[in-house]
């Protein structure tokens, strides 16, 4: 018998990467969908929606959750829905903690209700560090939690939710603390694609100038190819645990501008402009993990660097726009 997985946030950059996986591996494989997202919000899952179960839910909607769940019966539940922006969880904070802290907390209660039996991922984030970190510059599963966002305080909700019921009920709970993971399928309001659709369209002739919050900021970008297959381990672990997902290696927005530039024949100095509009409330600085335990207890390890992730994105972009 085949066994049976359903991802919620199939349609984003995650699931859909995600759900290519599960099929190669031979699952059964459900998607969650909102009733709006239909149509070019589903360009992820096209080439594949044949080979996928679609099933209606919404995240603040405990039935329709219960629904899904109840009906598949699916031996693993990946949850990657979530409102996923920081600037907008900064305009629209109650329905981003509802979509994500409460959210989760609905799968998790449909999942003890109805198949306790099976393997559940949550989707926990990096930005639940905020500015924290070890002395040695890094953040592991052991550094403090001190989120500087509501995203990343919706996060820790379900994080905890998650650590509570694995504790309290018995239940086989991960959370992957994924760092920032990149791809052509990522969002246009993410700094990676725009630095990098942005400098195509200049080098096209197509724009002239990108404007930015901040070039002084670094994360630890890696591939989201490589990242859902983290999470695919992880719920092949013998119990529910917690683990860092990160390339161990963090770049500036300056150098991801300088690269991306670069690469185009383009000095980015000349186009890249400072603009405060896009600067956040409270400036989240520097992330870079620490993914010694999932490497050593999973045997987890990226395919991509930061070069070759943006060489996909950049050629990517040179194909749809030119």
């Amino acid at each position: 018998m085949k066994r049976r997985a359903l991802i919620t946030g199939i349609t984003g950059q995650d699931g859909s990467y995600l759900a290519e996986l599960l099929l190669e591996k031979d699952y059964e494989v459900y998607g969650v969908v909102r009733r709006q997202s239909t149509g070019n919000t589903t360009e992820n899952i096209n080439h594949i929606i044949n080979d996928i179960n679609l099933e209606y839910g919404d995240m603040s909607d405990a039935n329709s959750l219960q629904n899904v769940v109840s009906l598949t019966k699916p031996h693993e539940i990946y949850n990657l829905a979530a409102q996923s922006h920081v600037k907008v969880s900064y305009d629209n904070p109650v329905y981003s903690t509802n979509v994500i802290a409460l959210g989760s907390l609905n799968l998790m209660e449909s999942m003890r209700h109805f198949v306790p039996y099976s393997r559940y991922y949550q989707a926990s984030s990096s930005e639940m560090f905020g500015n924290s970190m070890d002395v040695d510059g890094f953040q592991r599963e052991t550094t403090k939690f001190i989120p500087a966002n509501p995203y990343a305080c919706a996060k820790l909700f379900a994080y905890n939710i998650g650590v509570n019921y694995r504790n309290a009920y018995n239940l086989f709970i991960s959370n992957g603390i994924l760092f920032n993971h990149e791809s052509p399928r990522r969002g246009e309001q993410f700094v990676t694609t725009k630095v990098v659709k942005e400098a195509v369209k200049i080098k096209l002739g197509l724009s002239n100038e990108l404007r930015l919050g901040t070039l002084d900021s670094s994360r630890d970008w890696g591939h989201a190819k490589d990242y859902v297959k983290a999470m695919w381990m992880m719920l092949q672990h013998t119990e529910g645990d917690d683990f860092i997902c990160a390339t161990g290696v963090n770049h500036s927005v300056k150098e991801l501008c300088e690269y991306t530039f670069n690469k185009l024949g383009l000095d980015y100095t000349q186009y890249v402009k400072i603009d405060n509009k896009h600067k956040r409330p409270e400036e989240l600085r520097y992330l870079k993990g620490d993914s010694t335990k999932l490497r050593t207890t999973l045997g987890w390890e990226p395919d991509y660097t930061f070069e070759s992730m943006l060489d996909e994105m950049i050629q990517y972009w040179l194909n749809k726009l030119s």
